[in-house]
């Protein structure tokens, strides 16, 4: 008897998400599937603009009231559909079953209040701690998060830490109730590479002491290298490449992602100038509705790329691309289309 496939905590089914300009929907996530278990990280990769922020906003429930709006899919959590949760419900779930980790702490962190009381305020909304309780739960937090004099950090402002030591904060916020999910949106991208190096460290820390299944949202391809179990590729906000992250940086398929990993710097290359992808990733009004949405920055580009549009397909070792260079008939890819 074949081993059951175990459910995924999150299971997240032909979503599409937007925004309202001028009374017209503009989609920034088109048709976006996966499934995430427990335990696990999944770092979602691209350009700026592809749609990946958009998409944890998504999940989250988060995007601005009257602009934004998930139009069709579902996000199931745990086994519940939880894009038809009520505000209050979602609340609930908020900052203790799913939290999130923003990109710029500064901005996430209000300035008027000490870090110990919006630390506090986490767990007051989701546990019965008593004030003093709840502190000793902040400082332990603190320091959990590799952040020395929690004890006097707790009674100071955001403004009076460094950029690594608020992202640490934010860490802490966001673990205070022992998540089963943690989204992590760029959380290194404002900061030097030796602090990235001990924020990346860590999660990886955290989530291997706790179990913790992670949504690592990055356009940096070194801490998807660092960070993933599994990879998916956004362009257009569409998935085209998603699989293992060995089979990412060693059997590349999608031309988008050949062009990333090209552009990253190496130790042992002399290179005068550093590549790059000719172009800009098109604006949520200007996204092509038929064809290829990378093919005018394609250099693999064919005829039929801006007539044909390419459908997510993946062979049988879960290896998933869009792209036509392997729809034809003869190609491995056209014999099971992507249902996750």
């Amino acid at each position: 008897m074949s081993e059951l496939t175990p459910t995924p905590l999150l299971e997240v089914e032909h979503l599409h998400a937007g925004f309202h300009i001028q009374g017209k929907m503009y989609h920034a996530v088109d048709n976006v599937s996966l499934k995430l278990h427990a335990g696990k990280i999944i770092c979602i990769v691209g350009e700026s603009g592809c749609g990946k922020s958009v998409l944890s906003l998504s999940i989250m429930d988060l995007l601005p009231k009257g602009i934004g709006s998930v139009t069709e899919g579902r996000v199931h959590f745990n086994g519940r559909d939880i894009t038809k949760l009520s505000m209050e419900e979602m609340n609930k779930i908020r900052g203790k079953e799913i939290s999130m980790i923003f990109q710029e702490p500064m901005t996430a962190l209000n300035p008027v209040f000490t870090i110990g009381s919006q630390l506090q305020e986490v767990l007051h909304n989701h546990t019965t701690m008593s004030k003093k309780v709840s502190r000793a739960r902040v400082i332990e937090l603190l320091k959990q998060v590799g952040i020395s004099r929690a004890d006097h950090i707790v009674d100071e402002y955001p403004h009076q830490l460094s950029g690594g030591m608020r992202q640490r904060v934010m860490i802490a916020m966001a673990i205070a109730c022992n998540p089963k999910l943690l989204i992590a949106d760029e959380p290194t991208t404002a900061l030097d590479v030796t602090i990235q190096a001990q924020i990346l460290e860590l999660l990886k820390d955290i989530k291997q002491h706790s179990d913790m299944s992670i949504l690592f949202i990055t356009h940096d391809l070194g801490v998807v290298a660092e960070m993933a179990d599994e990879v998916i590729v956004m362009y257009g906000g569409q998935i085209v490449e998603q699989a293992p992250v060995a089979a990412i940086f060693h059997d590349p398929k999608h031309p988008y992602l050949r062009l990333l990993l090209q552009s990253i710097p190496r130790m042992e290359e002399t290179k005068h100038r550093l590549e790059s992808i000719q172009g800009i990733v098109p604006s949520l009004r200007n996204m092509p509705r038929v064809g290829c949405r990378f093919a005018d920055r394609c250099p693999s580009v064919m005829d039929n790329c801006r007539t044909v549009t390419p459908q997510l397909l993946k062979d049988a070792g879960g290896h998933a691309v869009r792209c036509l260079l392997y729809q034809d008939t003869s190609s491995r890819y056209s014999e099971q289309e992507v249902k996750s």
